[in-house]
């Protein structure tokens, strides 16, 4: 018997009572469940009309490979070959992924170096644009009023006229100014001779005993160092001015920094708190000093740049009176500053060598 579809010897054979061909009973089950028709006549049929056929077991013969051992070895050098090709095609495949995952490794590494780059260079951008917006001065409404009243028949009048030396001429102090600083003058002068030594004064074998509690990273590393340090008359803050560009205002009590001043393109080397208005000024290397206005958030906003030294800025020192201060440069000149306006209210030059540090005086005529 042989299946009418494989053209086997079937192992469950079964016959069709329409057509009397002989099936493997897998097959035509299949076949009908797909088509419901006979395979060979195209006649519908059914599993109804399918019968057993009762036989005996059927045993396949062997090939004739397997009848000898030659035979039997050839066999398994053929299936050993075929186990060999498999196998070397698949260690292909593995080498191949591997490859093509090293790539894509190497282009992901590569990716990620150029985006820490790129937001690198977006970072530095950034914070050289904002410290481009703070060096802008922005006319104020003052400033305005005071622009529209220069014009004069058509014709801008110079901001800043020069002398016959060849240097801008300066507004200078006026009477007013000089009968306030006066006033100062007796009033400090009367209370420093009443004054006395405080008895929380510290004596020198104490300050030969004092040893450090703490440390504080305030400034950059890559440009380590302090130049300058201030502390807040009414508050317990201290300021710093590194070489790093930035003045650095920190709490000594909580051990926090309140925040960080940029914008000076070279280092700072004088800082000094004034107590009215929460004001804060900054002199740099840059060959210019700056104002600062702190705000109830604790933040400072830079309010007023001024230019008036040509080289170095190396000190500055606020007067009693708090409305003035002052600014000494290794240009040899020192300048007189109104605090409100940011105006430079006279600039004198030094026959000697520059000073290393600046004060003032609260009587007028020192």
């Amino acid at each position: 018997m042989i299946c009418a579809i494989s053209g086997e010897v079937p192992e469950e054979p079964v016959i069709s009572k329409k057509s009397g061909l002989v099936f493997e009973r897998r097959l035509i089950e299949r076949h009908i469940e797909d088509y419901g028709k006979c395979p060979v006549t195209k006649e519908e049929l059914t599993m109804d009309d399918i019968l057993p056929v009762k036989t005996n077991k059927v045993v396949k013969p062997r090939p004739l490979q397997a009848a000898s051992i030659p035979g039997l070895l050839g066999m398994f050098q053929n299936e050993w070959d075929a186990l060999m090709l498999s196998n070397f095609a698949l260690e292909q495949q593995l080498h191949t992924a591997r490859q093509e995952l090293s790539h894509a490794l190497y282009q992901h590494d590569a990716a990620c170096r150029v985006i820490a780059r790129l937001k690198k260079e977006r970072d530095e951008a950034r914070l050289l644009l904002t410290q481009a917006e703070r060096q802008i001065a922005y006319p104020t409404a003052s400033d305005a009023a005071a622009n529209a009243s220069a014009l004069a028949n058509g014709k801008r009048a110079a901001q800043d006229e020069l002398g016959p030396d060849g240097k801008k001429i300066r507004p200078g102090i006026n009477p007013v100014m000089i009968a306030e600083l006066t006033e100062c003058n007796a009033v400090l002068s009367g209370q420093r001779k009443k004054r006395q030594i405080p008895p929380t004064l510290a004596p020198i074998d104490a300050i030969e005993r004092y040893t450090q509690i703490s440390s504080h990273p305030l400034h950059k590393t890559n440009k380590p160092g302090i130049l300058s340090v201030d502390i807040h008359p009414l508050k317990d803050v201290i300021a710093t001015g590194g070489i790093d560009t930035n003045a650095v205002l920190f709490d000594r009590s909580s051990g926090q920094i309140l925040c960080t001043l940029t914008g000076h393109s070279k280092k700072i080397t004088s800082v000094k708190f004034v107590p009215r208005d929460e004001l804060f000024i900054t002199g740099s290397a840059d060959k210019t000093v700056r104002v600062w206005q702190g705000s109830e958030d604790g933040n400072y906003s830079c309010c007023h740049i001024l230019k008036d030294h040509t080289a170095e800025v190396h000190a500055v020192t606020v007067h009693a009176t708090n409305k003035y201060f002052v600014s000494a440069s290794m240009d040899n000149t020192w300048c007189f500053y109104d605090l409100t306006t940011g105006s430079c209210l006279t600039q004198v030059s030094l026959v000697c060598s520059l000073p290393l540090s600046l004060s003032l005086s609260v009587s007028l005529s020192k």
